[in-house]
C-alpha cells in the first residue's frame, strides 16, 4: 500500500503513545522514521515500530527518559541514554554537542546505552544545519549477533554504521551514512517482507557459502549471517565503529560478557568540528564548491544518468516521495497492524487515521 507521510506519521505516533510513549516524544520518533522512509532508507522507517512497541512493553527501552550527563570535561561529553528514545537521547547530545563545538572549536559527544538511534544521518545533518561538520561512529548492540568477522563463518557483530557530514550553505550538505554491511540491517528485513533477493555479496547461509536468500537471516531456522562490504576494508571500519562507538562511547560491545535481552541498542562517538575554527570559511566553502562541481561534471558510465555526491540519493528520493507517498508492503503493514493491536489500538482507529 502507498501511503502520505503525514497519515503515516499520525499512525506511527499513535502506537507508540498507546505503547506508553509521552505525545511530544511520539511524534519526534515517527517523524524520525518517516523521514528515513521519505530519504529512501525504508530499513530506518515506519517498519521499526513493531521492533520499538515490543521493546516498550518489555520495558527493555524507557521512552520517558532522558540522556544524563555524566562526565563533562569541556570539549569532551560522556553522556547515558538511559534506555531513552534514540531519537530523543541522541538529539539533546547533539544539542550540547553542537553548543561545546561552537565554543570551543570541537567537541566529542560519547553516547552510550540508546535505544535504537535510527537512521545516523539525522544526526549528522543536525549538526550540518548548524554549520558544523560531524563523524559518527556507532555500534549495535543488545541482541546476538548477525554479522560474521571477515574470514570468519559465525557471528561477531551486528551492522555498526558509520557517519559522516560537511555541511554547505546551500543546504545541500553532503552526507555518507552508512551500515558496514553490505545492506543494513533492516533493509535485508524489507526484502524478507517483500519476497525478493538482497545483493550479491551481502549474506552467507549456515555453511559459510554466499546466498542472496534474506531468509537466512529472519526466517524462524535461518541460521545464516550478514557480512561487512568490501572484504577486509569494510570490515576494519566495523571493528572500529565497535571500538570506538561502542568500548569508548558506551563501554558496550558485542563481547558475550554484556547483556543481550532482545532489545535494539545503539552507542555512538560523535566528534563535531567548526571549520570555521580551522581557516578562512568562505575560502573551505568555495573548495567544497569547486570540488563538487568538478565531480558533477564528471562523464557518466553507460546506465547510469549523472555521477552523485553522498547525499543527493536521499534528496532525489524525498523529491519523490513526497510527490507520490510512500510504499509498505504487505507484510511490513500487517506487523505494524499487530504491533498497534499489542499496543491497545484496534484495527479501525488505525484504518481511520490512514482515511
Amino acid at each position: 500500500m502507498r501511503i502520505d507521510q503525514k497519515p503515516l506519521i499520525q499512525v506511527a505516533s499513535a502506537i507508540l503513545q498507546k505503547a506508553g510513549a509521552a505525545i511530544d516524544r511520539a511524534q519526534a520518533v515517527a517523524e524520525h522514521l518517516v523521514i528515513a522512509n521519505l530519504k529512501g532508507h525504508d530499513s530506518h522507517g515506519v517498519g521499526m515500530v513493531p521492533n520499538y512497541v515490543k521493546s516498550m512493553l518489555s520495558e527493555l527501552i524507557h521512552p520517558q527518559n532522558d540522556a544524563l550527563l555524566t562526565r563533562d570535561n569541556g570539549a569532551v561529553l560522556t553522556f547515558d541514554g538511559n534506555l531513552g528514545f534514540g531519537r530523543v537521547v541522541g538529539m539533546q547530545a547533539m544539542d550540547q554537542g553542537i553548543e561545546r563545538a561552537k565554543s570551543h572549536g570541537i567537541s566529542c559527544v560519547a553516547l552510550g546505552n540508546a535505544a535504537h538511534l535510527g537512521r545516523i544521518g539525522a544526526f549528522a545533518e543536525y549538526c550540518a544545519e548548524a554549520g558544523l561538520i560531524s563523524t559518527h561512529y556507532v555500534n549495535v548492540v543488545g541482541h546476538d549477533p548477525m554479522v560474521v568477522a571477515y574470514g570468519g563463518r559465525d557471528r561477531r557483530f551486528i551492522t555498526n554504521p558509520f557517519c559522516c557530514a560537511v555541511p554547505r550553505a546551500d543546504g545541500n550538505h553532503v552526507v555518507l551514512d552508512m551500515a558496514t554491511t553490505t545492506v543494513a540491517a533492516g533493509k535485508v528485513r524489507v526484502a524478507y517482507m517483500k519476497g525478493e533477493p538482497v545483493p550479491e555479496h551481502s549474506l552467507v547461509d549456515r555453511n559459510g557459502v554466499e546466498t542472496t536468500d534474506a531468509s537466512v537471516i529472519f526466517s524462524r531456522d535461518g541460521g545464516g549471517a550478514m557480512q561487512p562490504f568490501g572484504l577486509h576494508k569494510g570490515y576494519g571500519l566495523m571493528v572500529m565503529c565497535e571500538l570506538l562507538g561502542g568500548a569508548l562511547g558506551g563501554n558496550f560491545t558485542m563481547q558475550p560478557g554484556n547483556p543481550r535481552g532482545g532489545a535494539t541498542l545503539n552507542n555512538m562517538l560523535s566528534v563535531i568540528l567548526d571549520p570555521s575554527a580551522i581557516g578562512d570559511l568562505a575560502a573551505y566553502d568555495a573548495e567544497v564548491t569547486a570540488m563538487i562541481e568538478y565531480i558533477y561534471a564528471s562523464e557518466a558510465a553507460e546506465g547510469i544518468d549523472k555521477v552523485l555526491v553522498p547525499g543527493d540519493p536521499e534528496r532525489q528520493s524525498v523529491a519523490a516521495r513526497s510527490q507520490a507517498g510512500i510504499d509498505i508492503d504487505d507484510n511490513s503493514w500487517q506487523d505494524i497492524t499487530s504491533a498497534a493491536v499489542a499496543a491497545g489500538m484496534s484495527e479501525a482507529e488505525i484504518g481511520a487515521l490512514i482515511a
